[in-house]
């Protein structure tokens, strides 16, 4: 059996060979040992991950919803969602990932944004993923989730709590019926870690010009959203949020260094 040449990037994996995989249904793990009983010489370094890291501050108050497990008499109608350790609030990676992939989609599709995600355009494709049947895409971007990382200075700032509950009321115009509710929300200077891993993998053979519009295309998704909102009720002020000291590390396998000045280039300036 002819040795699979990669070219100058070894962190590639044939196309063929993930064809292979997905018809005999193997793991990345079980092909490796596969191709070894059958005397392949394939590089050991199939896949490469680079960090994106950055620091969210609240800039007015959020809300992402959570649950109540016992909802007494006078409780918050709506809780903010935390962290089932420590009690404090977070930020779940699904929210930030759905929130910056329909914001991209608008901003990438050439008319109207798709109803199905299917119909994304190809970078928005590419780098979030398609679990279509037929066009089955894995996602570039991992998102992780966000704990809040500034509570003592938050304490400092003579508050007791990195929450508060707003209460609000809407009135029916016909009757004048009021509906008050009151909504907790994350109060503004509150700081979360941000963590996005970046795959070079299997799934497409990448290059050093797609990384590059990956970047770019990630750098206005991260725009966007400051531009946006996350969580709910942001046409009311809510969920306003800044990036701050974005940072871009090759924290597993070997990425080019000009590959890597060329990412921190984009999302550092």
């Amino acid at each position: 059996m002819k040795k699979i040449i990669y070219g100058k990037n070894k962190n590639i994996i044939s196309t063929n060979l993930k064809i292979y995989r997905m018809k005999k249904k193997l793991s990345q793990s079980q092909l490796a040992a596969k191709m070894q009983t059958m005397n392949v010489n394939m590089d050991q370094q199939m896949i490469s991950k680079i960090e994106i890291t950055s620091e969210l501050e609240v800039l007015t108050g959020m809300h992402i919803g959570g649950t109540n497990e016992f909802a007494a008499i006078g409780a918050i109608d709506s809780p903010v969602v935390r962290d089932v350790i420590s009690r404090l609030p977070m930020i779940p990676g699904s929210t930030l990932k759905g929130k910056m992939r329909t914001l991209m989609s608008r901003q990438y599709s050439e008319k109207y944004m798709p109803v199905e995600v299917k119909n994304d355009p190809e970078i928005v494709q590419r780098l979030f993923g398609s679990a279509d049947k037929k066009e089955y895409r894995n996602a570039r971007l991992q998102f992780s989730d966000s704990l809040l990382s500034n509570i003592d200075e938050v304490k400092s700032r003579g508050v007791s709590r990195p929450t508060e509950v707003k209460f609000e009321n809407t009135i029916k115009r016909l009757t004048s019926e009021a509906n008050p509710r009151q909504i907790e929300r994350v109060i503004p200077g509150c700081k979360f870690n941000i963590s996005i891993i970046y795959n070079i993998n299997s799934d497409a053979q990448l290059n050093e010009m797609q990384i590059e519009e990956d970047f770019k295309a990630i750098k206005n998704g991260l725009k966007l959203l400051e531009y946006d909102y996350i969580g709910g009720h942001g046409t009311r002020g809510y969920g306003k949020i800044k990036f701050n000291n974005v940072e871009v590390n090759n924290v597993f396998g070997d990425v080019a260094d000009d590959v890597m000045d060329k990412c921190k280039g984009i999302l550092e300036e």
